[in-house]
């Protein structure tokens, strides 16, 4: 007579995710920071240092709700980067501006307010986002255009008003090297990622600069990476980005 065990075996720690090694969150930053989606070159950080003023532009219906769901992704970005960002009521005093429209407007508001090039790249995007530099390579004006019947069809609205007001912030790059990440369209994450976390954190830490080259940020990504080893930062990422508030109204 023979019986199998039952009794489980205690864990007595959780394996670190893949994505939590130092090395993995530099070469992370290093994709979506410095690098363009639809070009092959280097670039340098780019960020905002004046205030982000948001004006949205209803097209379609459902204002309330879209008004709502970026409230709630600008409060969540604020709460990370510590950057100032908030809605205003007039296009003249805003700096970003954000279109919901629909499908049968989405190339010729493309084209209306980021230019005939950007237009070319409307097949096969279901939304889009484009900022505008100064000489520092500091972001100055940025657009994020959403048809929403065509994102709803996709089961993209959501996910299009996080990435791409997250994007225009100066995280750019799509890229199937970052898991999990919003910026991973082979991925179906449509809300911010523990990594997506630390990326904005890196970003808007002041010893992080617009302008910086791929070898000036190299060694204060690596002080600030150890620092958060460190205190638990990276460890918890994943708990504390889902204090944001649309966690709870997608049910998570």
């Amino acid at each position: 007579m023979f019986a199998a065990q039952t009794t489980p075996v205690l864990s007595h720690a959780a394996k670190p995710a893949a994505w939590q090694s130092s090395i993995y969150i530099s070469q992370a930053f290093n994709e979506v920071a410095l690098k363009n989606e639809y070009d092959k070159a280097r670039h340098r950080i780019r960020k905002w240092r004046i205030p982000v003023r948001v004006f949205i532009e209803h097209q379609v219906g459902d204002r309330a709700l879209h008004t709502q769901l970026v409230q709630m992704q600008l409060t969540h970005l604020a709460e990370i980067t510590g950057h100032d960002m908030q809605l205003v009521d007039t296009l003249a005093d805003a700096n970003l501006h954000l279109v919901f429209t629909r499908q049968s407007l989405w190339a010729s508001e493309v084209t209306r307010l980021m230019g005939v090039k950007s237009a070319q790249n409307v097949h096969g995007s279901v939304c889009m986002g484009k900022f505008a530099l100064n000489s520092k390579s500091e972001i100055e004006r940025a657009w994020v255009i959403i048809p929403v019947d065509q994102a709803q069809m996709h089961g993209k609205l959501v996910a299009c008003v996080v990435e791409e007001i997250t994007q225009v912030l100066g995280l750019p790059n799509d890229s199937e090297k970052v898991f999990p990440s919003i910026f991973n369209d082979k991925t179906p994450q449509d809300l911010l990622t523990g990594l997506d976390f630390i990326l904005l954190k890196l970003l808007y830490n002041p010893s992080i600069l617009a302008g910086m080259t791929a070898a000036e940020v190299k060694s204060p990504v690596q002080f600030l990476l150890k620092q958060w080893q460190s205190d638990g930062t990276i460890e918890h990422a994943d708990k504390i980005v889902r204090q944001g508030q649309l966690y709870p109204l997608l049910g998570y």
